[in-house]
């Protein structure tokens, strides 16, 4: 393992057994040479995710970090304790089925790296899953979700659902900690002042296995949430710096 992470790999994950073997073999291809580390959150698994990952790290995978929650306690919460763990300076995010492609990290690390400490550095680049791989229904409630939001918070981002996002660490530890954040990462990012670009990503069918929310589940929770951070944004004053008096 590389004494000095550059980027932590974190994948929340539910019941993903099947997918998750692949999609960490994945990423050891696609970070081959670099200094990384993947951490898996296994959120309340009930099938066979735990021992799947147990014999992976135990095959030779030192780079695997696995974190473990007694009950599901949802994808932000697992998000957020894996950025407490982390190593690296830089985080990017996976969902644990496998529709995201780890082969698209090495083209985001590619617009940050060097750019830590200016002040036009970039805090999150957020993949834009150009042509989606799912369902008629899920795609549909996603365009209208995006488009609801893009109008309210105006985050310039048309995709803030895909799971795939590079996010400088330090920049991450400054938002609120809510449930189901992560569906809100650029705006809150830009509410910190932090540049925010998109960046196109493939995006595949799921191996196996199914959705763990519904879409119509997905939409109320979001629509709340939704104005919660709206309401958030609108109330911010961080669009100033404070300047230092000489003498």
């Amino acid at each position: 393992m590389h004494d000095n992470v550059y980027v932590s790999v974190l994948i929340p994950a539910r019941n993903e057994a099947g997918n998750l073997a692949p999609l960490l073999e994945e990423v050891r291809s696609a970070l081959a040479g670099e200094a990384y580390e993947v951490i898996v959150v296994d959120d309340g698994s009930t099938d066979g995710s735990a021992s799947e990952l147990r014999a992976l790290k135990s095959a030779g995978f030192p780079q695997l970090r696995i974190l473990s929650h007694p009950r599901s306690l949802g994808q932000s919460t697992s998000l957020y304790h894996a950025v407490l763990a982390a190593r690296g300076p830089w985080l990017a995010t996976l969902d644990g089925d496998g529709q995201n492609d780890p082969a698209d990290i090495p083209g985001m690390l590619a617009l940050v790296r060097g750019t830590e400490g200016r002040p036009d550095g970039i805090k999150l680049v957020a993949g834009h899953r150009v042509t989606r791989r799912d369902t008629a229904s899920k795609r549909w409630a996603s365009r209208l979700a995006n488009g609801l939001r893009s109008r309210l918070l105006k985050d310039a981002t048309p995709d803030t659902g895909c799971g795939l996002k590079l996010i400088e660490r330090e920049a991450f530890l400054r938002l609120p900690y809510f449930d189901h954040m992560h569906r809100f990462l650029p705006a809150l990012i830009q509410r910190h002042r932090g540049r925010t670009v998109v960046h196109p990503v493939n995006h595949r069918p799921r191996r196996t296995g199914t959705s763990k929310y519904g879409n119509l589940d997905r939409a109320l929770v979001g629509i709340l949430d939704l104005f919660g951070v709206w309401w958030l944004i609108r109330r911010t004053r961080l669009d100033a710096v404070a300047t230092e008096t000489e003498g």
